[in-house]
């Protein structure tokens, strides 16, 4: 099976364009998981950017909330998959009102796919949890949560790399 790499770090660190850059050195299909709403218009600037930024040899597929059907579909192709970004997604589920223990097991599902998949998978995450401790449960829970999913794939995947400013630190193999 292909090599599964998790991309970590804070916002604006670089994740995705190191996720690009990655991609880059892979032969065959491009193919591009985004889990972002243009719910409004910085959004929508935002989402702009990156696909300028990923230029027309990307196919890019929508999905905010069911995942693992859209890599099941995917399971056979040769290349590369990024998902960006895991902690959207994961954002996304608890806007739903989906529970803590149904989003872990979305999250599990998800890895055990990734696992399957023959092309090469990169999944973008955010660190959360180095900062201060959120003022409100929902921050907390959420910190929570996305502190263990990372955990998670951070344990199957092949590689983890950890961005700081733009530089890649890579914490796994």
């Amino acid at each position: 099976m292909a090599k599964k790499i998790l991309i970590t770090g804070g916002c604006r660190s670089g994740k995705s364009r190191r996720a690009l850059a990655l991609a880059q050195n892979i032969s065959g299909e491009k193919l591009y998981l985004a889990t972002a709403e243009a719910l409004d218009s910085e959004m929508k600037e935002r989402i702009g950017k990156h696909q300028r930024e990923r230029g027309a040899e990307w196919k890019t597929h929508e999905e905010p909330i069911d995942l693992v059907p859209v890599f099941k579909k995917l399971e056979h192709r040769s290349g590369v998959l990024i998902l960006d970004c895991l902690t959207l997604w994961i954002s996304n589920l608890m806007v739903k009102r989906q529970e803590h223990d149904f989003i872990l097991n979305e999250a599990d599902r998800l890895i055990g796919q990734s696992e399957k998949m023959q092309c090469q998978v990169i999944v973008v995450t955010n660190e959360v949890g180095a900062g201060i401790v959120p003022d409100n449960k929902l921050a907390r829970d959420y910190r929570d949560l996305v502190g263990e999913i990372n955990q998670r794939f951070a344990q199957r995947f092949d590689e983890v790399i950890h961005m700081v400013s733009g530089i890649p630190v890579v914490l796994k193999p």
